[in-house]
Parts: structure tokens; C-alpha cells; sequence
């Protein structure tokens, strides 16, 4: 099995460039992970950006602490399984943060969609303990084909221990939130595929996907007097290509996406 995963989308460029590196890999991949923490506009998503990805080929969208800035996409969260919260938050928001999927021949996905506990704006319970609990009832080569974990956090030593923690009980583990690509993308040693974070697709002249100016002013001045807006140049994709074992659901290579 090949999966293609999109590093957070932003904005209007980012939304470009993804449609076209996810039309041309469609082809060649069974399944398709993008993050849509950043697509509205830069914060959060819409029903219908988040439709239109599903129309030029993705399985699953993933968000972030942004995933809910949008709130006319509450029901949609609630209705659209194919749309991921980070399953560590709360009850009380609607939606599902594990989503079960099946090939046309049968073979079952799980994709698992987790929040880290440092620096975000939007609070999750543990991740770690959350999917000690998750194991007991999905295991890797016994009741499902391939685990995909999207883990949207800040500091990369969670990330890494948590790639790590799930080293050989997943197919892949990538970072999200960061906006820069790491260049650690590898297979570990029990078998697990990994990278700290996979970037963004997005207009790279700017900072983080944003325009300059704005965030040059907050440091400068130590206050901002103008609204974050995405940049607009022409958009970067950032993204993860990972084959798996069909048997054992553990990867067979890994392979980082940077294209305009």
C-alpha cells in the first residue's frame, strides 16, 4: 500500500499547489491524509474547501488547534467521518478523532488524528495515555492493514518521543502545526515511518504561510497592528510518500515531497 500525506495546507496558495501534487500522486497512492488546520484563509476550514478536497481525491482531512476557528464547520465535524478532530480533546467538541476506512478490496485503515499538550492554543488530554487505550482495541497486522497517525504539536521532542512510543505498533507517525519541513524523515527501528513535521503547502516567501510584514512588526515593536493574512505567492507542496507491507502493515520506505 503507498499513502500520500499534505503537510498543512494555507490559504489560498497552499490550497493550489495541493490540488496539484494530490490529482498528479492520486494515480500512483491508496490513500491520501491532508491537514487542513490553515486552509480557510489561513485559520481553520470550511465546508466548502473541505468538500473540494475531497472531490480531487483525498480520503481523510485532518486539522489542528485552528480546526474549529471556522464554526460553520461544527456540522460538519459532526456528520463527515472522512473529517478529523485531534481525538485528545474534549468530548464536549463534536466529531470523531479516529476514523476507520476501508480499500476497494477490503482492507482496513485507521487513521488517528492527536493534539500535543505543549504550547497549543487548544487543550488536549494526554496523547500517550490516549493511545495505550487506543491499542486495546486496533493492533497493527491483526484487525486493521495500516495505523497513520497525524500528530499536530509544537515541540519536537514530544513528537519524537511519541514516534518512538509508536515505533512498530503503527505504519507511520508525521508531525503537523510547525509549518517548516524537518529533514529527519526515516523508517525507525521497529519499523514505524517518521518526520518530525512535513512542513507546509504554502507560499514559502513569508513566515510561517503568512504575509511578512505583520509578523516583522510584532517582533520589531512587540505589537502587531495589522490582521495575519496569508501570503499569496505561488505555493510550495510539502508532504510524506510511505509504502507499506501489505502483510504486516509496517513501512518500506519513506520519502519527503518539496515541489512547486
Amino acid at each position: 500500500m503507498k499513502f500520500l500525506m499534505c503537510g498543512d495546507v494555507v490559504g489560498r496558495s497552499g490550497r493550489d499547489v495541493s490540488e496539484k501534487y494530490i490529482k498528479q500522486y492520486r494515480k500512483e497512492v491508496d490513500f491520501v491524509v491532508v491537514n487542513v488546520d490553515n486552509a480557510a484563509h489561513g485559520f481553520g476550514i470550511i465546508p466548502k474547501v473541505a468538500n473540494h478536497f475531497f472531490e480531487i481525491g483525498a480520503d481523510v482531512l485532518t486539522g489542528g488547534n485552528h480546526l474549529v476557528d471556522q464554526k460553520e464547520i461544527f456540522p460538519m465535524l459532526s456528520s463527515d467521518k472522512r473529517l478529523l478532530k485531534p481525538a485528545n480533546t474534549s468530548d464536549k467538541l463534536a466529531g470523531r478523532g479516529v476514523g476507520e476506512y476501508s480499500l476497494r478490496d477490503g482492507r482496513k485503515i485507521v487513521v488517528v488524528h492527536l493534539l500535543g499538550q505543549k504550547g497549543m492554543s487548544m487543550i488536549g488530554d494526554n496523547p500517550f495515555v490516549y493511545m495505550e487505550k487506543f491499542f486495546l482495541k486496533y493492533q497493527l497486522g491483526v484487525n486493521v492493514s495500516a495505523i497513520i497517525v497525524d500528530f499536530h504539536a509544537e515541540v519536537s521532542s514530544e513528537k519524537l518521543a511519541m514516534g518512538h512510543f509508536l515505533d512498530g505498533k503503527v505504519s507511520v507517525v508525521f508531525g503537523t502545526h510547525i509549518h517548516i519541513p524537518t529533514a529527519d524523515y526515516r523508517i525507525l527501528e521497529n519499523g514505524t515511518a517518521y518526520q518530525t513535521d512535513l512542513g507546509m503547502c504554502g507560499d514559502y516567501n513569508s513566515v510561517l504561510g503568512f504575509q511578512k510584514s505583520v509578523s516583522i512588526e510584532r517582533f520589531l515593536k512587540g505589537f502587531g497592528t495589522g490582521r495575519l493574512t496569508p501570503a499569496t505567492g505561488e505555493g510550495t507542496f510539502s508532504g510524506l510518500l510511505v509504502e507499506v507491507d501489505d502483510k504486516t502493515g509496517l513501512a518500506l520506505s519513506v520519502c519527503h515531497i518539496l515541489q512547486k
